[in-house]
């Protein structure tokens, strides 16, 4: 569908990868890596031919369409959510107007005998089964589940978008892209303003309905869910793994080994080589050997190691004095905008040392209650930070708050106090801004160099609870891991708000939920809350809604309410159960491919010269497709259901 053939991109004289050759293929699911600043988005950009390479070529075959989702865009403010999410329909709505014009004209003429009428029912006819085909009578339909698979309720729909914040008009943007149903999806960094439920949405969408996908993210489980093969972009060149993620983890460390073991043996060859010249180089006898060794050593290529970041990002919060026993205590707190009740009546403490989650939708008030700790906004309740409390707060718009004329290293001289001044160049080394790279102005960096400055600047001043809004955004994955590492030794408290369930496992014990104005208390790590919460939406019918008055739900409160355990012939039936429906999903799994191969024969026929005009072909295109469409909705059906079994 793609090919990338010979492709250089230079920066001024210096190359950002060059000789890169690939293909990108029906039903590939790619993950684009490498470190921040490899070329990762520039490369999504040369592919949807919004920048030119230095060299080289980007071939899209035939009419392959490509849809581009970048980091940042500029958004409209002119329509309601339907009507900027329906421009990916522009070409039916078109349609359907020229059709609504040759109805009209059918209605009015009467010459019904005439050679023009019966070309314009003809060219009706030809056209309304191609609308049909198109999805012209159900597109609504797939708008609306659409918008609701990303977080949006149906009151949202009609709401202008210049009501909602950035990250859910980026939501916008995302479903227009994947609506339009592109033959290559291009997403940089998708998940970035996701809540955990659209991610996972978004994953069965990409597994199940997309074509190719390319995707650079920094979200490893949504990597390792959706993709199949791994291109990485490292030392200039591009290597191509047909594995998902975890695999090339493996597999590049086992390629890196025999790469240094070949670069060790070289540098030997290389230095005996040398001696051997500079023992004999002034010996008559030895002028012939002198001289096979110098062309020998010219001839030598030297062996390159892929980059692994030696500059060690290695983060080590400052001490700070203790806290109190319970640096947050939460007493009917309640937040709201005039009508609109962000959330009521939230009573948790949080204990010193306590490493907590806290999740949930989009504007579910996860930040709202960060800025009322902070005491940036009004609330009303209760809300006591505890004794010597010294709050250290990254927010999500951090990076973008720093001054674009500053260099990198003008950024942190101006926070840094006392000795910590004379090792400004160590600290910015250990963040990859080594060099050259501290003399770069701000507004030059990526996003996740402003990332890694911002945190830097976090890191300057000691702290006893960290609070963390979105930390990982636009970071890359080994910052992440040193990251997580060092809030993992951290020895204060640490609230996260997050969607990257990655990141949070094994980080935190306890996971706060926000959702309906409320906030519930869920003991152990995010995935198994993830668990939980997935079980109990089987019940979710015969269980009372949660009130103000129970807002914590603890791990004996779950067993209790989970009944004893599976006697063995439950066990029996539940694994019965798992049996037919893997068979249902199979046999379903096996129709959809026997129906899209006859849709794939219909449509070659269809593109011929004879088949263009055969109305037949058309109808019966139409009506597998529709059939197609059930069958789908019944795997997806019988696929849930068997995920829910399993858990």
């Amino acid at each position: 569908m793609v090919s990338v053939e010979n492709l250089k991109v230079e920066f001024g004289a210096v190359p950002l990868f060059q000789d890169v050759s690939y293909v990108i293929n029906d039903k590939d699911r790619i993950a684009l890596v490498g470190k921040n600043g490899a070329g990762k988005s520039t490369m999504l950009k040369i592919i949807a031919g919004l920048q030119q390479p230095t060299e080289g070529t980007v071939a899209v075959s035939g009419d392959s369409t490509i849809g581009y989702l970048p980091q940042v865009m500029v958004l409209s403010d002119e329509h309601t959510v339907r009507e900027e999410a329906g421009q990916a329909f522009s070409h039916i709505s078109r349609m359907q107007e020229a059709l609504d014009r040759m109805n009209k004209e059918l209605v009015d003429r009467t010459d019904y005998e005439s050679e023009s009428y019966l070309e314009l029912v003809e060219k009706f006819s030809r056209e309304s089964e191609r609308f049909q085909m198109m999805g012209g009578m159900n597109y609504q339909a797939e708008l609306e589940r659409t918008l609701t698979g990303l977080g949006f309720g149906r009151e949202d729909f009609d709401r202008p978008t210049r009501e909602f914040s950035g990250g859910w008009r980026m939501r916008i943007e995302l479903a227009k892209l994947l609506l339009r149903r592109p033959d290559v999806l291009l997403l940089d960094e998708p998940t970035n303003h996701l809540d955990i439920e659209s991610i996972q949405w978004l994953e069965n969408f990409l597994a199940t309905k997309a074509n190719a996908v390319v995707l650079v993210s920094h979200d490893r489980a949504f990597i390792n869910n959706v993709t199949n093969r791994t291109l990485e972009i490292s030392c200039g060149r591009v290597y191509d793994y047909k594995v998902k993620y975890d695999d090339y983890v493996r597999l590049r460390a086992e390629r890196r080994e025999q790469q240094l073991r070949a670069y060790e043996n070289q540098q030997k060859e290389i230095a005996d080589i040398k001696d051997f010249i500079e023992r004999f180089r002034y010996k008559p006898t030895k002028a012939v050997q002198v001289q096979s060794r110098i062309k020998q050593l010219e001839k030598i290529v030297p062996i390159e190691v892929d980059e692994v970041d030696n500059s060690s990002l290695r983060l080590k919060f400052p001490s700070a004095v203790r806290s109190g026993d319970y640096p947050l205590i939460c007493s009917g707190l309640s937040k709201a905008y005039g009508e609109h009740v962000v959330f009521h009546d939230v009573d948790f403490t949080i204990k010193r040392g306590e490493k907590v989650a806290f999740v949930g939708k989009n504007g579910e008030g996860k930040s709202t209650l960060v800025k009322c700790i902070m005491g940036e906004i009004p609330f009303e309740g209760g809300l006591k930070l505890g004794h010597n409390v010294q709050i250290g707060y990254f927010a999500q718009n951090q990076a973008q708050m720093l001054d674009g004329e500053l260099t990198v290293f003008d950024t942190i001289d101006r926070v840094a106090k006392g000795d910590v001044r004379l090792k400004i160049r160590d600290i910015l080394g250990a963040f990859m801004f080594g060099g050259e790279a501290s003399d770069k102005k701000v507004k030059v960096l990526s996003g996740g160099e402003r990332s890694r400055l911002a945190m830097i600047k976090l890191l300057l001043e000691p702290v006893n609870f960290l609070i963390l809004d979105e930390p990982t955004n636009h970071l890359d994955m080994r910052s992440k891991d040193v990251l997580k590492e060092a809030i993992r030794d951290f020895d204060g408290t640490v609230v996260v708000v997050s969607h990257d369930r990655e990141f949070l496992d094994g980080l935190v014990s306890k996971v706060y939920e926000f959702g309906g104005g409320v906030v519930r208390e869920h003991l152990g790590g995010i995935y198994d809350f993830l668990q939980r919460k997935n079980i109990d939406s089987l019940n979710e019918l015969q269980r009372p809604v949660p009130t103000a008055s129970s807002v914590t739900v603890t791990v004996s409160e779950d067993k209790a309410s989970g009944g004893s355990r599976q006697t063995y012939e439950q066990q029996k039936e539940r694994q019965k159960k798992i049996r037919r429906l893997e068979k249902t999903v199979e046999g379903y799994e096996a129709r959809i491919g026997e129906l899209e191969a006859e849709l794939k024969t219909l449509e070659d026929r269809m593109s011929t010269p004879e088949g263009a005009g055969d109305a037949l072909l058309y109808e019966n295109h139409g009506r597998l497709k529709g059939k197609l469409d059930e069958v789908v909705a019944e795997w997806e059906t019988a696929l849930l259901e068997l995920e829910e079994s399993q858990s």
